[in-house]
């Protein structure tokens, strides 16, 4: 592989040394805001033949945009911003990241140190923009021609990619004047000192083998695995070695809308249950089906009631995660040990006593049953669930789904059957906020499979300058937005009954005309009239681009109804 160096200038060596180290690295990938400052860095990554450059006008765009595509590709991507506030932007989704583990590399821009601290223009303090969010940071030191500075680059560039397997970094790059790479004969001796043996690196193989044996005992016949949020490499690779652990145990397996186990469960000896949040609505089963121990996979999931439940139960709990950090909000009787979930073993045969497991799969089926019960445009118009079961049931084998925060999570926590049909379900549960949904889901679909986004009308409207990204997408990804005119998921807290000034401070009404909207943004948006209209655009063949199909609902009658559907639902559970 022969280098791409510019040795125009001091800045344009230093700027294409780095981007050659980091596209050696395995990280191939930029999103670039436009700026002065930054002209080094953005033109070394338009120069190299082997780097991808996605210029995105809005840096908090940009910052998201960045997160969906590294969750998809599994590698790290680049931020290049200018100097001044325009990192800043990337702030929320540094912290989404940060929450996430998703690798990001953030290079800001910056003046030297000599114009800071003496109001030159587009300067501010930019060492640890992102404070605790990011898990390491460096600034660079001021370009120079010099093998000895440009060796420590090299290395310095090489720490920051392995850094950033862990979440985002930061690397903040001064640079003096010229910015522009005009031959000024500053580098020009070093054209022959910088080869392919400069940029080498030895190749060690590192391997690592380890099991977590779990010893089956009498006790835990009415043992539980909880499968939280997970986006794994091999999802059915996930799915089926959960479905042995689960298996040799003869433990029901609760599963997160976001765990592969509520997609790829294909299984008939193993109980999967979705339907969950409603079973343990009934106060009667929630006592009877209290567990003994509980092995956690990942984070906890969304549901606020199997929360609530595992932490009254106190039951003794194994959380098994890959990350170092804590994962248990619950703050139970609770071991947190840091493996894959492959490294799950059971000593000994399953449990004879299948009681328990039996006591989950009927109760699990009445609910699944009347949930899937319901009329479809009751009362003349769409109610927000009957969108999600029909994403369910029309979706292709292994379409990828990205979801909102907010409601529509909640949405396919609750109405999303468990199936084996291989959907890949996106998500941004690190923070659990509404920012920068559509540009995420933009970069899920660059350059990969088509996504289908279901998201409500407030979490849109927050990003709507991700639609700026809709001419530089390379993918399909069509919107399925939920207009509900305002913040759904507050309906069902305390404060809906206290109005005003519920209506104008929480549900924030709004009356956008998304149509408008769209076509201010030459992306193409539909009306959708109803659950056929709905099932016969989903069985079209997905097209390259942006496109929005618009569903209006009623806040509070959607509300209503979701109360009463879970409510039925428990009550069925317990037959």
């Amino acid at each position: 592989m022969n280098a791409t160096l510019d040795f125009r200038t001091t800045n344009s060596l230093w700027a294409s040394v780095m981007v050659e180290t980091l596209v050696r690295g395995g990280v191939t990938r930029a999103v670039i805001s436009p700026g002065s400052r930054s002209t080094p860095l953005t033109l070394a990554w338009a120069a190299h033949p082997a780097a991808e450059v996605v210029p995105v006008l809005d840096e908090r765009s940009a910052g998201f945009f960045a997160l969906g595509l590294a969750r998809r590709i599994r590698r790290p991507v680049v931020l290049v911003c200018t100097s001044g506030s325009a990192g800043a932007n990337y702030l929320p989704a540094v912290v989404e990241a940060f929450e996430s583990r998703v690798p990001l590399i953030v290079l800001t821009a910056d003046r030297p140190p000599e114009m800071r601290a003496c109001a030159s223009g587009q300067t501010i303090d930019q060492a640890r923009l992102f404070g605790n969010f990011a898990v390491w940071f460096h600034e660079l030191a001021v370009p120079e021609a010099r093998v000895d500075r440009l060796a420590y680059l090299r290395q310095t560039v090489r720490q920051t990619v392995r850094q950033a397997a862990r979440g985002p970094v930061q690397v903040n790059v001064p640079f003096r004047d010229p910015l522009v790479p005009l031959a000024d004969g500053s580098a020009d001796a070093l054209a022959g000192e910088l080869d392919d043996a400069f940029f080498a690196e030895p190749e060690v193989s590192l391997t690592r083998s380890t099991a977590l044996r779990l010893v089956q005992r009498p006790v835990t016949a009415r043992g539980l695995i909880v499968a939280g949020p997970a986006d794994p490499a091999d999802p059915a690779a996930y799915a089926r070695h959960v479905l042995e652990f689960a298996r040799a145990t003869g433990w029901p397996v609760l599963a997160d809308v976001l765990s592969p186990l509520r997609h790829y469960a294909n299984d008939r000896e193993v109980v999967v249950v979705a339907a969950y949040d409603a079973v343990l609505r009934d106060a009667v089963l929630a006592r009877d089906l209290t567990p003994r121990t509980v092995v956690g996979l990942g984070a906890w999931p969304t549901s606020k009631v199997l929360r609530t439940w595992l932490e009254q139960a106190q039951a003794e709990t194994l959380l098994v995660s890959e990350g170092p950090d804590s994962r248990d909000a619950l703050h139970g009787r609770t071991r947190e040990i840091e493996a894959p979930v492959e490294a799950l073993v059971c000593e000994g045969s399953a449990v004879a006593d299948t009681t328990y497991r039996d006591a989950w799969r009927m109760a699990a089926t009445r609910a699944a049953a009347a949930l899937a019960d319901a009329d479809a445009n009751a009362h003349g118009s769409w109610f927000e669930g009957d969108v999600t079961a029909t994403l369910a049931e029309a979706l292709p084998d292994g379409a990828v789904v990205a979801v909102a925060n907010s409601m529509p999570v909640r949405d396919l926590e609750y109405f999303w059957p468990v199936d084996g049909r291989g959907r890949r379900v996106r998500f941004s549960r690190g923070a659990n906020g509404i920012d920068g949904t559509l540009s995420t889901a933009l970069g899920y679909a660059h350059g990969g499979e088509p996504v289908v986004l279901l998201t409500g009308d407030l979490a849109l409207l927050h990003d709507t300058n991700g639609l700026l990204v809709s001419a530089q997408l390379r993918g399909s990804l069509t919107v399925v937005l939920i207009n509900n005119a305002g913040g759904g998921i507050f309906e069902h807290l305390p404060v809906a009954q206290f109005d005003p000034p519920f209506e104008a401070l929480f549900a924030t009404p709004q009356r956008v005309d998304f149509g408008r909207l769209c076509a201010a943004y030459d992306v193409p948006h539909v009306a959708v009239r109803d659950r056929r209209h709905l099932v016969e655009l989903l069985r079209e063949p997905p097209q390259p681009g942006v496109r929005v199909w618009e569903i209006r609902t009623d806040r509070k009658r959607d509300a209503a109804t979701r109360k009463a559907r879970l409510g039925r639902a428990a009550k069925a559970a317990r037959g």
